[in-house]
């Protein structure tokens, strides 16, 4: 597919993107020659049918996983051939992570929790502990729960905690691995006003989801098949209830296939 063309610097870029494993000796080709600009600011969202290959591209993008064949650039600088070290420094850095499993530790408070990665790349504690009970409180998380353990908290309020302890090192881009799968849909909902909120600031987003509701908010649709990027579609920023917006999603996904 020919590299698409949109306002906006591209914060990451590949180059002929290729992932493949071997199964019982039998090479399955998960990637297939990506060429792909993914835009500062945007909400970028991957979908696309189970096996496509969303979240394997999701986690190249981020350096969680190398390429088999070819290059992926952040900010202009390669990443695909640093090595294990470096990369857990690049992602340390520069990626905020939000998964479907919240991941957060069960024996620590969530205002520890979201510390504990602060302190992972500054030793300015009441910094990095001013900076955690501010997006807290942005989140809807007020100061009753901030000691409190995730088991005692709602799926909801412990995603939004999620959130929170992936932007407080003020990461270049989210990583989001359908951050709303394990939610009801209040607690879904509450999740992805949170992610809109932080993009409509600057935040660069990029999530795989399966739910029409979540690819909404993303202002760019890329829609993978068997390893490959099969259609985009341009929806511009999110606004609520916007039933144009919908319509042309739903017509971009039926014509997908979806």
């Amino acid at each position: 597919m020919d590299k698409d063309v949109t306002s906006g610097n591209p914060i990451i870029s590949t180059d002929k993107l290729c992932k493949t494993f071997s199964y019982g000796g039998v090479q399955q080709h998960i990637l297939k020659n990506l060429d792909i600009e993914i835009y500062e600011g945007d909400f970028t969202v991957i979908m696309g049918s189970s096996g496509a290959g969303k979240s394997t591209l999701l986690y190249a993008l981020s350096g969680m996983d190398k390429p088999t064949l070819g290059t992926i650039k952040f900010n202009q600088s390669v990443i695909s051939d640093l090595s294990n070290d470096k990369l857990a420094v690049f992602r340390r850095l520069n990626c905020g992570f939000v998964f479907q499993q919240i991941y957060l530790m069960d024996n620590m408070s969530i205002l520890d929790n979201i510390l504990i990665s602060g302190l992972l790349i500054s030793s300015d504690r009441k910094a990095i502990a001013e900076r955690a009970k501010d997006l807290l409180t942005q989140v809807g998380l007020n100061e009753t729960i901030w000691n409190k353990f995730p088991s005692q908290l709602s799926g909801g309020e412990a995603q939004r905690a999620a959130i929170v302890r992936a932007l407080v090192n003020n990461p270049k881009v989210i990583f989001a691995d359908e951050p709303t799968g394990a939610l009801n849909s209040g607690a879904g909902k509450a999740t992805l006003d949170v992610l809109t909120e932080v993009n409509n600031r600057g935040q660069s987003i990029i999530m795989v989801t399966h739910d029409i509701k979540s690819a909404r908010r993303g202002n760019r649709i890329l829609y993978m098949r068997d390893g490959s990027i099969q259609g985009v579609c341009d929806l511009g920023k999110y606004v609520s209830g916007d039933k144009n917006r919908q319509d042309k999603l739903h017509s971009f996904l039926n014509e997908m296939g979806w």
